[in-house]
């Protein structure tokens, strides 16, 4: 397997290098165009080499076309007006992808990936195309930022904007997931109790997990991905070994890292780790998910997302715009400080492309070490970086690495559209940036008005939230506390949707520039609405219903107890309430379902959370009751 190859850079994405490169490996059989749309869904085709190769020059240019209803893209792409087009994307690394359970002449059959764009009426409508708008947006805007107000230069240690020659975006994800062996089921207790006891955390890994996770990261190697760490994650309980040796009741969390890149390439890179993860455990006998919580009362998946902004120099020196000249007198630079503000003040209008499904919601709770709370840290003083894991966003530094300062969103997970979620993060920075230029104000000042208390005013903060905090947000303050300092979160998709009408004023920094456009937003909108119905309507419920019916009663007459029947019939009232019509009287389910149909979503959006609330009760209720039984 040593011939084969996994890249194809930039530079070789000419007829002339293709040809030659796909003349000498047989072995890649297809070509596939990826395009992602705005639900963050990735397209993928079978194109044989043979006739990607009888135009290549087309090919390269035009791309292919496709049906506009194979893909996510809600009032853009209507059924009279379906055509889109797929385009190659020239500037990024193409990756191969081997099948290897098809195996040909000794080696694996391989789909050449192509990154593209989706394009409609001659218009570019995907996320990678915005988060390309975004990328090019930010890099213009903050050079003009730079020329208009070349004060804020001082304290990075550049002497004039002329010096500048680039910038430089990075960004990098983490990427957690949990894998199982099939057919096991969780034991939620036994899971709770291992998480707080911190038992797997970090741990050493065994039997096939421990191949599968090695395997990953020598194949992430060998795509040029640079993987940096592969461990156990908090999540988990310890596998078993069957009488034949084989790794059983294998239930654990595990996280993948490896190195930032560009912004585009940072979220391209992503898609095929999550390919080569998924597939080489599988090889090995274990399934993987990415959902953001595949498992109540335990830890969810999240996939902590970092960005980083740097200027190349013309004397070849690197400078990051968020490190002050002197790491042990001020947290951040001017610039730094404005871009930790845009993400805060705007959050409400990123979150509802960050935080898009229900999925998404089940994992932002408090507990699990998964933030809610609008709020940053910074560090407890300067001379001493921290990791707070409980707020929305961690300042990192490194006081010898100036080049490492960057942000850390926390609330991302695995099944977050990253392009969208890393556009959405620049542009609120960008206004950020600016407003901290315009307001000329020193890194102390600004360091005091991310700090301010709750009722301060402020030139850009609003004046009734508080912004920064040290502590453990989830111990210190009481849910009460939270909301009023940090502004009660969203609860529903249809709540964290309604955030982009709600504040009109954070949902235009998208658009500025045009790197969200309205047609984009109104169609993100609508297919996330749609997502949400159906998937409520079709699976939530459904699921719930089963659930239910599978509380039965169990319990002997003769052994029960009175706390026996009074817990059941505790339970069974809920049932009762939850799913069961009478004459007067219509259950919870059925005026969910009904309020869907009538497109009432607000009415859905509070019976969904009266539904989770209620079914989680019954489940600690039944819990209980089994528990008290010698006979189940």
């Amino acid at each position: 397997m040593d011939e084969l190859i996994y890249v194809i850079p930039k530079e070789m994405h000419n007829s002339c290098d293709l040809k030659k490169i796909l003349n000498e490996h047989p072995e890649i059989r297809f070509v596939s165009l990826v395009g992602i749309d705005l639900g963050g869904n990735a397209t993928d085709e079978k194109i044989p080499v043979k006739a990607f190769l009888e135009d290549l020059d087309d090919f390269l240019k035009n791309g292919i076309q496709t049906d506009g209803s194979s893909v996510v893209l809600h009032e853009i792409a209507s059924l009279n007006n379906a055509r889109v087009d797929l385009v190659p994307d020239l500037d990024v690394n193409w990756f191969i992808d081997y099948n290897y359970d098809y195996i040909e002449d000794n080696l694996p059959v391989g789909t050449l990936e192509i990154p593209s764009f989706l394009i409609h009426n001659g218009k570019r409508v995907d996320s990678r195309s915005i988060l390309l708008k975004a990328v090019n947006n930010f890099k213009n805007k903050i050079m003009d930022i730079l020329k208009t107000y070349p004060h804020i230069l001082k304290n990075i240690g550049i002497n004039d904007v002329s010096d500048i020659e680039d910038v430089v975006l990075t960004c990098a994800t983490e990427l957690e997931f949990w894998v199982k062996t099939p057919d096991d089921k969780a034991d939620i207790e036994k899971l709770s109790t291992s998480q707080m006891l911190k038992e797997q955390y970090w741990k050493r890994t065994h039997g096939t997990v421990r191949t599968a996770l090695e395997k990953t990261l020598i194949l992430l190697d060998k795509y040029n991905l640079e993987p940096e760490m592969g461990h156990k994650e908090v999540g988990g309980v310890s596998s078993k070994i069957s009488i034949k040796g084989k790794t059983t009741y294998v239930l654990e969390q595990l996280e993948v890292d490896w190195k930032y890149s560009n912004p585009i390439q940072a979220a391209d890179n992503e898609l095929i780790v999550r390919e080569i993860v998924e597939d080489t455990f599988r090889r090995y006998g274990l399934e993987v998910t990415f959902m953001a919580k595949p498992l109540e009362g335990v830890a969810g998946n999240g996939e902590h997302t970092h960005v980083g902004v740097s200027v190349k120099l013309k004397d070849g020196k690197t400078k990051n715009l968020f490190s002050p000249l002197d790491m042990k007198k001020d947290y951040l630079s001017e610039i730094g400080y404005g871009a930790l503000m845009g993400l805060l003040k705007n959050y409400e209008a990123l979150n509802p492309f960050i935080t898009s499904s229900n999925d998404a919601f089940n994992r932002l709770k408090p507990g699990f070490e998964a933030p809610v709370c609008i709020v940053a840290s910074l560090g407890i003083d300067v001379e001493n970086p921290t990791r707070n894991r409980s707020v929305l966003v961690g300042v990192i530094r490194d006081l010898d690495s100036p080049l490492a300062t960057r942000f850390e969103l926390r609330s991302p997970n695995p099944l977050s559209n990253t392009y969208l979620v890393i556009a959405s993060m620049y542009q609120a920075m960008l206004d950020g940036i600016l407003a901290v230029a315009k307001s000329k104000k020193s890194a102390k000042e600004l360091e005091k008005e991310i700090s301010k208390q709750a009722g301060d005013e402020s030139f850009y903060l609003e004046k009734n939230r508080a912004y920064r905090s040290e502590e453990d947000v989830f111990e210190h303050f009481t849910e009460e506390e939270r909301n009023a300092l940090f502004s009660k979160p969203p609860a529903t998709v249809y709540e964290n949707i309604l955030n982009l009408k709600k504040y009109e004023d954070k949902t235009k920094v998208l658009l500025d520039g045009d790197v969200f456009t309205e047609e984009i937003i109104n169609s993100f909108i609508a297919s996330s609405i749609e997502r949400w119905e159906t998937e409520l309507k079709d699976r939530i419920l459904v699921d719930n219903i089963n659930f239910l019916r599978e509380c039965k009663k169990v319990h002997d007459i003769e052994e029960a107890t009175d706390l026996d029947i009074v817990r059941w019939e505790k339970i069974n009232n809920l049932r009762q309430y939850m799913m069961k019509n009478s004459l007067d009287r219509k259950c919870l389910f059925t005026r969910l379902k009904e309020a869907l149909d009538n497109k009432d979503y607000c009415l859905a959006s509070s019976l969904q959370l009266e539904m989770y609330s209620k079914i989680n009760e019954i489940n600690k209720l039944y819990i209980e009751y089994k528990r008290n039984l010698f006979n189940i």
